[in-house]
């Protein structure tokens, strides 16, 4: 491995912005590009009820945010919105939407959406697609709850014709539709790559890595025999392992409500996510800083650290 790629969480830092300063976002992804970050990664919900909360909420604001750990006013901005924006700011940060939650839209809006934010920002798109976990946003919605996962296995169908050659057609139950067109298209014929995450490897998650994925992002660590499973599950299609970028993280401890968590610390993890193959390590800024000023020197702490390991 030549070097180890640094992906910054872009949304969940109200910690060290107002939640309204979608300008300080853009602010933010500009200095990591800066700072020799690859990447910035923006989730989404477009609206949350009361069980967004159910689990009771995060005791330390600048931990991760998880389903049923956060109040409904937990700021979301609309992700693709925002990475129009740090498109045309930035020249080589790659933008990861991550996660989007598509059974919440037409397959083909989205891929409309998609395309054109490829096109912006020259390629550098990738997305992590999900069906996510409140009941309460997709009663809102208008979506059928239990009806998620089949519904994202047909979008990703879609997904994968949307890109051309045209016209296209799809004969599912859900979005079915006859030789049409959606020009421009995206940057390259193949369409932005594909992430998937989620908890565990279940088999489900497996056929859709295996069949559409160029890359793997979990939330939380992986098992040994989670990734047995997935290195089955891909050479059942003819596929290998080390075709995946494997997405890791490092991730802090609080030691009360207020505090900031201690980034060497949280990089002691680091040597066993690299034995275990992961190469793209995601971060989160508001964990290890208390102002947006400490964001550069953070940044450069992270590079500089993943050099000396690959040493």
């Amino acid at each position: 491995m030549a070097e180890i790629r640094w992906l910054m969480v872009l949304t969940e830092n109200e910690a060290i912005l107002d939640p309204r300063d979608l300008g300080g976002l853009v602010d933010l992804a500009v200095t990591a590009e800066a700072n020799g970050v690859d990447a910035v990664q923006l989730s989404e919900h477009v609206v949350l009820g009361r069980d967004s909360g159910a689990s009771g909420r995060m005791s330390n604001p600048r931990d991760y945010a998880a389903p049923g750990n956060q109040s409904p006013d937990y700021p979301w901005p609309s992700s693709l919105v925002l990475m129009s924006a740090i498109a045309r700011t930035t020249s080589r940060l790659r933008l990861v939407a991550g996660a989007v939650i598509m059974p919440l839209r037409h397959p083909l809006l989205l891929a409309k959406e998609l395309g054109t934010l490829d096109l912006l920002s020259g390629g550098r798109l990738v997305v992590l697609p999900t069906v996510s976990w409140s009941r309460d946003e997709y009663a809102a919605l208008g979506v059928p709850f239990g009806e998620r996962g089949r519904i994202l296995d047909e979008q990703l169908e879609v997904l994968a014709k949307a890109w051309g050659p045209y016209p296209i057609s799809h004969g599912g139950p859900r979005f079915p539709f006859t030789d049409v067109w959606l020009e421009p298209g995206a940057a390259t014929p193949q369409g932005p790559p594909l992430w998937f995450g989620g908890q565990g490897m279940p088999p489900h998650v497996v056929r859709r890595i295996a069949r559409y994925g160029s890359g793997l992002d979990p939330f939380g660590p992986l098992t040994s025999d989670d990734l047995q499973r997935l290195a089955t599950g891909m050479r059942e299609v003819g596929r290998d392992v080390s075709e995946l970028e494997l997405v890791g993280g490092i991730r802090g401890r609080f030691a009360t409500p207020d505090a900031v968590a201690d980034v060497d610390e949280a990089l002691a993890d680091l040597p066993r996510q690299l034995e275990e193959g992961f190469t793209t390590i995601s971060f989160k800024p508001a964990m290890f800083c208390r102002t947006v000023d400490e964001v550069p020197a953070l940044c450069r702490h992270l590079v500089a650290e993943g050099r000396r390991l690959l040493r």
